[in-house]
């Protein structure tokens, strides 16, 4: 090779090393660009709106799951808003007040109001909810949406604001790119609601449950990579029955139900990420319908 051949090679390195600096800014700025758009973009949803309720078992019924469904973890215990992730590193990410008081976002909702949002992810302008982890509450019955809602028009005034939703620029070029989605664009909108389903220790039960599973633990509920969570998020467990899943740790129903209970798996090692300040508050009947439906499915590998 010649020298001066030689001195070309270092040159064209450089400007290759430059060029893909500059495809890469390229990409980055595209993708925030499309990110910023996508959460403005216009969510066409038909609802007829769930009639309201304030009967005694509609508000019993939607304060039990308002405390078990993982609503407190967002909103809080009294509804004001709640900062449920803050990782130090510029993302954060905050409920807002939902109560009546001041500050409330649902102020003047009407029953389509409420039921796109729940259901569909969707707020009354109909922009995506992008911490609104709809896809878990998309097949609510009607009567546990409108149990639902009539709980949190009773609550007490709490002082709160808008929802805090602050991420940093790898998470909304992601977002841009459609690595991570938020419930709208992961709901069936044409679904129809679920049937009533009848409390009980069954499996029919336990498959209505387990939709609060659905958001983190996947459609196929065998765990995987928690989509739009922190990067140091462990992923979500494999909870189909078969070999090497979470669920070969809890031979019974009972296992299971100290785990809802505690937040520590049997060896005592502490389970991360789980709201269990909600899953706590689960009936007996839950965890344990819960429990006989995931033995019933089919195993699939993590993932």
């Amino acid at each position: 090779m010649s020298a001066a051949k030689g001195r070309r090679w270092p040159r064209r390195i450089a400007v290759a090393v430059v060029a893909l600096i500059a495809l890469a800014a390229v990409a980055i700025f595209a993708g925030d660009q499309i990110g910023r758009a996508r959460m403005q973009r216009h969510v066409d949803v038909a609802v007829k709106g769930v009639p309201f309720r304030d009967d005694a078992a509609a508000v019993e019924r939607g304060r039990y799951l308002f405390a078990s469904r993982g609503c407190v973890d967002c909103h809080g215990a009294k509804g004001g808003g709640a900062m449920f992730v803050d990782d130090g590193k510029g993302l954060r990410i905050a409920g807002p007040n939902i109560s009546p008081g001041p500050g409330s976002v649902v102020a003047g909702y009407t029953t389509a109001d409420w039921e796109r949002t729940i259901r569909h992810g969707v707020n009354p302008k109909g922009r995506p909810l992008m911490i609104m982890p709809s896809e878990d509450y998309n097949r609510f019955t009607d009567d546990d949406l409108a149990s639902l809602v009539a709980y949190v028009r009773q609550i007490p005034p709490a002082t709160g604001g808008g929802p805090v939703l602050d991420l940093p620029l790898p998470v909304r070029v992601l977002y841009g790119f459609g690595m991570i989605r938020d419930a709208a664009a992961k709901i069936d909108h044409t679904r129809p609601p679920e049937p009533p389903v009848p409390d009980g220790v069954t499996t029919t039960h336990g498959a209505y449950v387990a939709n609060m599973c659905l958001g983190c633990h996947g459609a196929k509920l065998n765990g995987g990579k928690i989509p739009g969570g922190p990067p140091d998020w462990p992923p979500a467990a494999n909870l189909t029955p078969g070999e090497g899943t979470a669920m070969t740790r809890y031979p019974d129903a009972d296992a299971f139900a100290k785990l809802f209970k505690t937040g520590n798996r049997p060896d005592g090692t502490v389970v991360k990420v789980m709201p269990f300040g909600s899953l706590r508050e689960m009936s007996d009947t839950d965890v344990r319908a819960l429990f006989l439906y995931l033995k019933t499915l089919q195993p699939m590998p993590d993932g």
